[in-house]
């Protein structure tokens, strides 16, 4: 599935929908309940293990389709830096993204 190109993409609409893909990962440990900002942490906060970002690597392509890929924004990261990683980052990876191919 492709997103709509011709809509703004938006901070805040982007970090929405990974939110809710976080939202079904995290529902299988029974923590749906865990406030997702920008700052939170995917393994301090969320206490998600590599198994769960391959996940929500899956989720990401399923939406965004080949617009963002999630593989080749991690790989720039070390292990210390990928522990450390934000839901922001991962935000900020999706609208540049987005736009990027928006812009053709």
């Amino acid at each position: 599935m492709s997103v709509d190109t011709t809509a703004p993409v938006t901070e805040d609409a982007v970090l929405a929908e990974i939110s809710g893909m976080l939202r079904v990962l995290l529902d299988e440990y029974g923590l749906d309940d865990v406030e997702i900002t920008l700052d939170t942490r995917f393994h301090e906060d969320l206490e998600l293990e590599s198994i769960d970002l391959v996940s929500l690597s899956a989720d990401l392509r399923e939406r965004y389709g080949n617009q963002v890929n999630f593989a080749e924004f991690i790989a720039g990261f070390d292990l210390e830096e990928i522990i450390a990683m934000t839901v922001g980052q991962l935000v900020d990876h999706v609208v540049v993204s987005l736009r990027e191919a928006a812009r053709g």
